[in-house]
């Protein structure tokens, strides 16, 4: 079945015959420890009591499987069960502790990323700062505690992926006819000449610009590229590698002279990992990732950029104080942002704004009665501010995701924040830049994933422990065989329910797609006009709009605000199906369009027929047989999320990639077109692309395209459930061929397990108890106010 290959889940996997892989080594206590730093103290004790817990558990289905593999090593044939069991134990040993939390800072150049970093690793001036003129010039990740020194990788462009923005840039330069004055000067002002000119001067040399393709091919580079196409940067102090990095990572003005080996690579730089050791204020796990906000004309670099929002649980919007009240820049980033809500993993949005000390007093005041110092006026404009943008925040996230999203939910969508007052403190206490908050909400994030993810763990290795010890027990009840072929007709019966169900929640997006395109057929020459036209007429557009064409209808840089023709006019369909699509794919309450709590409904409707049959048939000896089915089950269908949530994306884009598709000829015929006028003749030839495949039925094709994807959904969906379902019942029956040997005696283990399991709930009692002794001192101490610096 196409596309369903992919599906990652933690239910049964095929049948192995590499059994006898060794596990990973376990992590050494004392590096655990470490971790917790950056929590206080009753978190750390929650931490470690999970993190106990979780090895232990290792420890248990190691044990497990290393019994197995020497009661079978010397078996020419092993049965299948047996090995479906190593495999299982094997690969729930060898599962990650934590999966990162990337946490997204978005926003635009001079928005005040790096400093915002820079604050919470407390590494003042770590990563460059922003200015009007210099940003940092790509995807940078800074992490913790994976290493001992500070460290950076910087990772380049392939050999190959250069080459094609060589040929893009060398064709964006190229004039094939003389242009008058006026065209010449305004095809000299164009952002992406300059752009494609800076590039190609930095690495190869001024009068790079003036060769064409082949000639840039021979040409040798003023850098030198190592062949791993990877530079790693070490250093024992913060300062020593920011001195290292800033050159690759900041984007320097044309008109400085001296330029370092460093920066002559800067065009082949693809994004930038930054590890620091162990810190006390940010846990390991955690990787914040400076996002620039228009992505880039490198294919490579602009699907990276795509990708990394996409792949964000959280999305912090950053925008200055001066720049928060709109304009199109910053609706741009939010409106990317809500669609990464819609097409990735983010559950949480948010707005930071940044630069909150900036306050001109005088202005102020004439809108106040009451006079005001320099620090109670800017405290309470950014608590103005944080309810005024929370508010306007709210609405547009209702306008476009489910009532009921998580996210909504949310008392605080806004932060006012201030780097810089964060270390001076001339006015704003510590508490007060909100630098705290957001490394407050970075832990509480950690700690919540951490304790789901152990939770998870303890139940399916239990279940696991569960089945191994039933292979050792040979009192089976008669009728057991009944048990399972009405089990097995059971769910047959509710997998064609369960594909009923995932039609009429996927028939919710019908009529929003056909009303969408309706008015997508009505406005998109108003909407393509207008994405045609620019300020200063043609003046600096004549090659940004080649560079259009070139790139299939998307133009990224870092000066001017991300153009894409295909997401333009596919936006009237987009306005009608967000609010039905969020609600598809969201989990909790149970709707007729929710297909996450379908699923969920599905998994318990099985799990009640598992105890029904118990209690009916009075399974005594089977009884490890009905918990495993019960652990198994959620299991295999808890998997299922993260398979559904990543063909969501393909889903959700299929209409713009539906559309680009369809239009690539006319962009491919208005790129080649050079000479006077060739701005307008562009246009032309798009136009007349456009409303061609308009008339040929360009918006119904999307349509069909993405209720197409639908169904493989629903297919990848159903043919997983009935095949691990289906292994997992042959499994638990002893009548299933070749699947029962006598097994080494894995009781012990199984009892230790039992023991773990039932402490789960006692370290998630004794978490809400130690956060409720806190909340009660906290309320009983004197408050404490923190001294201002004079």
């Amino acid at each position: 079945m196409e596309d369903t290959e992919d599906f990652v889940g933690q239910g049964p996997h095929p049948v192995d015959d590499d059994v006898f892989k060794e596990p990973m080594r376990k992590r050494r206590r004392s590096d655990r420890d470490q971790r917790f730093r950056a929590f206080p103290s009753v978190e750390q004790s929650a931490l470690k009591e999970y993190e106990k817990l979780e090895s232990r558990t290792r420890r248990v289905l190691s044990n497990t499987y290393q019994k197995l593999i020497q009661s079978v090593f010397l078996d020419d044939s092993i049965p299948n069960g047996v090995k479906y069991l190593i495999n299982r134990l094997l690969a729930l040993i060898e599962k990650p502790s934590l999966d990162p939390i990337y946490i997204g800072l978005f926003g635009s150049t001079g928005a005040g990323k790096s400093s915002l970093i820079n604050a919470i690793i407390q590494q003042a001036m770590f990563l460059p700062v922003s200015g009007e003129s210099i940003c940092t010039s790509c995807i940078v990740q800074v992490s913790s505690g994976c290493c001992e020194q500070y460290e950076a990788k910087i990772h380049l462009l392939s050999d190959q992926e250069w080459k094609e923005e060589l040929k893009n840039l060398t064709k964006l330069l190229h004039r094939t006819e003389e242009l008058d004055r006026e065209e010449a000067d305004a095809w000299d002002r164009d952002d992406a000449v300059e752009e494609a000119i800076w590039k190609l001067q930095m690495f190869y040399g001024n009068g790079a610009e003036r060769k064409n393709y082949e000639e840039l091919l021979r040409a040798k580079p003023k850098g030198k590229i190592p062949t791993s196409r990877i530079i790693t940067l070490k250093a024992e102090e913060a300062g020593e590698l920011s001195v290292k990095l800033d050159p690759y990572i900041r984007t320097q003005r044309r008109d400085l002279l001296g330029e370092s080996a460093e920066t002559q690579i800067w065009p082949l730089i693809k994004h930038v990992e930054v590890s620091l050791p162990k810190s006390e204020l940010i846990p390991e796990g955690v990787v914040l990732v400076d996002i620039p906000g228009t992505g880039d004309f490198n294919s490579k670099r602009d699907e990276m950029w795509k990708k990394t929002i996409d792949k964000c649980s959280v999305i912090w919007v950053i925008s200055d104080i001066e720049r928060a009240s709109g304009g199109r820049a910053h609706e741009d980033l939010l409106n990317e942002s809500i669609k990464a809500c819609q097409r990735g993993f983010c559950r949480d949005v948010a707005l930071v704004v940044t630069k909150t000390d900036k306050l001109y007093l005088p202005e102020y005041l004439r809108y106040r009665q009451a006079i005001l110092s320099q620090r109670e006026a800017v405290l309470e404009r950014n608590e103005m501010i944080k309810l005024q943008r929370n508010r306007i925040l709210k609405e547009k996230l209702k306008r476009k995701l489910p009532a009921d999203s998580k996210v909504l939910e949310a008392s605080d969508l806004v932060y006012t924040v201030s780097a810089q007052e964060y270390w001076q403190q001339a006015l704003l206490t510590e508490e007060e830049t909100e630098i705290p908050r957001l490394r407050g909400y970075i832990r509480k994030s950690l700690l919540d994933k951490k304790r789901r993810m152990v939770t998870k763990y303890v139940t399916e290795a239990f279940g696991l422990l569960l089945l191994t010890d039933s292979f050792n027990c040979t009192e089976n009840l008669p009728n057991e065989y009944l048990h399972m072929s009405g089990l097995r007709r059971f769910v047959e019966e509710k997998i064609q329910l369960l594909e009923k169900t995932i039609d009429q929640c996927f028939a919710h997006i019908e009529q929003p797609l056909q009303e969408g395109v309706r008015n997508a057929r009505t406005s998109y020459r108003r909407i393509l006009g207008a994405c045609l036209v620019r300020s200063r007429g043609n003046q600096g557009f004549h090659q940004t709009l080649k560079a259009v064409c070139l790139k299939n209808g998307i133009y990224a840089s870092r000066t001017l605000a991300r153009i894409d023709l295909n997401e333009a006019i596919t936006q009237p369909i987009y306005d009608q199906i967000d609010p039905v699509f969020g609600g598809i794919f969201r989990a909790g309450k149970p709707t007729d369009s929710t297909l996450l709590p379908h699923i969920d409904a599905f998994k318990h409707s099985l799990q009640e027929k598992m105890m029904e049959i118990g209690v009916r048939n009075g399974w005594k000896y089977d009884s490890y047989k009905k918990s495993f089915l019960i652990q198994e089950i959620s299991a295999i269908l808890g998997g299922l999320e993260d398979y559904i949530l990543r063909k969501k994306r393909r889903i959700y884009e299929s209409l713009t990639t539906s559309v680009q598709n369809d239009l690539k000829p006319c962009y491919e015929e208005a790129a080649q077109i050079a000479g006077k006028k060739a701005c307008e003749r562009m246009k032309d030839v798009i136009r007349r692309g456009v409303d061609r495949q308009v008339a040929e039925g360009m918006f119904e094709r999307a349509q069909e395209r993405m209720q197409h994807q639908f169904q493989q959904l629903k297919n990848g969906i159903t043919e997983k459930v009935k095949g691990s379902i289906a292994t997992m019942l042959t499994l638990a029956s002893s009548q299933g061929d070749g699947l029962y040997k006598e097994l080494a005696d894995v009781k012990s283990e199984y009892k230790e397990m039992e023991k773990l399991h039932r402490s789960l709930r006692e370290v998630a009692e004794n978490a809400v108890l130690r956060r409720g002794m806190q909340d009660f001192l906290l309320r009983m101490s004197p408050s404490k106010s923190v001294p201002l610096k004079a």
